[in-house]
């Protein structure tokens, strides 16, 4: 075959799942863990990626010991499968936004302690109310992707950067320092003799734990969780004081306020949800049911 009828010959057609397999081998680096993401098995991951590497005529990934790293072909094709993903998602969201029925799933995502004790009274009205919504709730501290609807909606503590996003603040969530029952109080601004149960050191920047150093600056530090209902628990265990969302402390049997003469700082909770979603009936009915019982 000359090189003529070589360059004419069509490309094989391209499935958009195969895109999706090899995206998700590129971010999470290993057939496994892309399984976990796509929800499909491991085998069938591999199988995919051979043939849109054959398809192609292109070797997307090495294989490492370490997972696959992107060849400088694979580099190539990543940002134009990223934006097919984008029009891809785009579209769903699109689709999914036009829907006026309130019947359906939901994503929701929201930290382990809110979802508990803040959203779940919610959601259980909610439900009742509207039979034919299901409602998934992922408690997570990872930052969900709402362009990707890894969530729909999606509640935190802290302002979305993202343009397409429709957020508001939904309400001020209240903090106080307990302490289990029957154990010794400290004296604010000394602490000495004083145990604590904090976040972990990655949020030692955090306003609650800045606030526990200004006013405890001689305690020491025992136990140290991102997990706020960890926390509680040792709290209660008698472990030591904490910093805690009142909605938490005061539901967590065996707790007591501690009062220092001056409040934690409370943390403001945003709720956002993509923009092209704004028109879906039970998105919206959800939203208007946690405002109304929420905000503040």
């Amino acid at each position: 075959m000359n090189d003529n009828a070589q360059a004419s010959k069509p490309l094989a057609p391209m499935e958009w799942s195969d895109i999706r397999v090899f995206l998700a081998i590129a971010r999470t680096g290993t057939l496994m863990a892309a399984a976990r993401q796509t929800g499909l098995s491991q085998p069938t991951m591999g199988r995919r990626l051979k043939a849109l590497e054959a398809s192609l005529s292109l070797t997307l990934f090495q294989r490492t010991p370490d997972g696959f790293v992107l060849t400088a072909e694979g580099e190539s094709v990543l940002g134009h499968a990223e934006r097919m993903e984008e029009q891809a998602l785009a579209f769903q969201r699109e689709l999914a936004g036009s829907g006026q029925q309130l019947e359906g799933s939901l994503r929701v995502s929201s930290s382990d302690w809110f979802g508990v004790h803040v959203l779940s009274p919610v959601l259980a009205g909610f439900l009742k109310q509207h039979p034919g919504v299901s409602v998934e709730l992922l408690t997570d501290a990872r930052l969900l992707n709402l362009a990707r609807r890894e969530a729909d909606l999606v509640f935190r503590i802290q302002p979305f950067d993202e343009p397409y996003i429709l957020q508001r603040k939904l309400m001020h969530m209240r903090y106080a320092l307990y302490a289990a029952i029957g154990q010794p109080h400290p004296v604010a601004g000394d602490g000495e003799g004083s145990v604590l149960v904090t976040l972990d050191s990655a949020y030692r920047d955090f306003p609650d734990m800045a606030w526990l150093r200004r006013m405890l600056p001689k305690a020491r530090t025992a136990f140290g969780s991102n997990n706020r209902e960890v926390q509680a628990r040792l709290c209660a265990a008698g472990i030591g004081l904490a910093v805690l969302p009142v909605a938490l402390g005061d539901a967590m049997p065996g707790l007591v306020r501690v009062d220092l003469g001056e409040a934690p700082p409370g943390r403001d909770v945003w709720l956002g949800y993509h923009r092209d979603l704004r028109r879906l009936a039970r998105l919206r009915a959800l939203v208007e049911a946690t405002t109304q019982a929420l905000a503040s």
